[in-house]
């Protein structure tokens, strides 16, 4: 089944909360969602709650793998609220950029450890770092589509821009089968000019790729992340629950 990154060359720009409130809206559907967190920063963990080291993480079965061992990556799975599975990151995965560079096959380490199990979920999303380093690389190789949240703004809107390079580049040299499949704006307030202006910008340039829906500024996202809970277990009846639900179900008819 499909797996998605969830990446853009930007900081800021709602990823994390996307990655998480997407995943736990498709889980409300009846789909079975397995979230990665392949970000060092380790905010999608800490997001739902782990705060702990855990002994199994992505960084463990990254290192089996780079050892020649067998990566058993179903080890680092967790189970948290209402069922959603997620592969918890480690400070040390900040040292696998640089390790991976002796590594023979090095961008494709995380499809070699995710290929065993990726059709045990509907849905398999890669929270990717900020940065287009190897761990990037490897999610884009794994994956067959990207998702790019951003801010209606000039810089994340020059981010997206540098990053669809990248994109290019990756999909030309390791991975054919990669798609773009949308980009969607968080943080939105429409009575902010530049954010319009952004909009209207990427339809002209990615035309339908750009969502329909908006996630609208709203500070219960902040707060669930914080308490490390996802928006719907948190405050059902926030906007920020309504907006992804409403992501979820266009999400589901794009695939």
């Amino acid at each position: 089944m499909p797996v998605i990154s969830v990446a853009i060359q930007k900081g800021g720009s709602g990823k994390t909360t996307t990655a998480i409130n997407l995943a736990a809206a498709l889980q409300r559907t009846g789909k079975k969602i397995l979230l990665i967190d392949a970000d060092p920063q380790a905010n999608l963990s800490q997001s739902l709650g782990i705060e702990d080291e855990p002994e199994h993480n992505l960084y463990t079965e990254i290192r089996k793998e780079m050892d020649g061992d067998a990566a058993e990556i179903r080890n680092a799975i967790r189970i948290i609220h209402d069922g959603l599975s997620v592969v918890p990151s480690s400070i040390e995965l900040a040292g696998a950029e640089m390790e991976l560079f002796r590594v023979y096959g090095r961008e494709q380490v995380l499809s070699s450890m995710i290929q065993p199990i990726v059709n045990d979920y509907d849905f398999i999303f890669v929270d990717c770092p900020h940065a287009i380093g190897l761990l990037t690389v490897n999610a884009l190789t794994a994956s067959d589509y990207v998702l790019i949240p951003l801010q209606g703004e000039f810089l994340p809107f020059k981010g997206v821009k540098s990053f669809m390079h990248h994109f290019e580049l990756i999909r030309k040299k390791l991975n054919k089968k990669l798609d773009l499949l949308g980009l969607v704006l968080t943080k939105f307030d429409e009575r902010k000019t530049m954010n319009g202006k952004i909009r209207e910008e990427l339809i002209a340039l990615y035309g339908d790729k750009v969502f329909q829906t908006v996630i609208r500024t709203n500070i219960q996202l902040a707060k669930a992340q914080e308490a490390g809970k996802d928006i719907f277990n948190f405050d059902r009846s926030a906007h920020g629950a309504s907006d992804y639900e409403q992501l979820a179900a266009e999400f589901l008819e794009k695939l």
